[in-house]
């Protein structure tokens, strides 16, 4: 889901096997993005991966950091996500959003070799876009309360509604 100009591509570290079987992101019912990104103030009504179309009205876009389906990110190869890294920077090479937001810290860190990366903003770019990193919604992080996925969710919003010269 990309069309040129999204104030934020979320990028998904990949596609669990609800995700995968059901052909929408962050399909598990137990994942917490549809209701974090609502929580945090991004979206007007609660969303479902059947209306995540809807994600584009609202300057929003989702995509993954490898396509490959599995039952955890912990399945995925180094090269997969390096490989993942290098494609996901030509698609925001190509769209141009300002942000691009990881959901996942520990894929970012393998994907783009930055071992001690933290949630917030970056001080990188991809591309032309800024980097936020956030934590993981899949029910398997389960560890980081939903609360605080919200609150980091929401200091990207806060920061994209910010004065001009906080932009990159």
């Amino acid at each position: 889901m990309l069309v040129p100009g999204l104030a934020v591509l979320f990028c998904g570290i990949n596609p669990g096997r609800w995700s995968g079987a059901a052909g929408h992101h962050f399909a598990n019912p137990q994942n917490r993005f549809w209701r974090a990104l609502h929580d945090s103030g991004f979206t007007p009504d609660l969303f479902t991966p059947a209306t995540e179309d809807r994600m584009l009205a609202a300057g929003l876009g989702v995509t993954n950091l490898v396509d490959r389906t599995t039952a955890g990110a912990a399945e995925l190869t180094s090269a997969e996500l390096r490989l993942g890294a290098a494609r996901l920077e030509d698609k925001v090479r190509r769209f141009a959003p300002r942000v691009v937001c990881f959901l996942g810290l520990g894929a970012y860190r393998g994907a783009f070799g930055r071992p001690g990366a933290v949630a917030g903003r970056q001080p990188e770019q991809l591309a032309e876009a800024a980097v936020w990193l956030v934590v993981n919604p899949s029910p398997l992080q389960a560890r980081y309360p939903l609360a605080v996925l919200v609150a980091q969710l929401t200091e990207l919003r806060q920061w994209l509604a910010g004065p001009p010269s906080a932009a990159p």
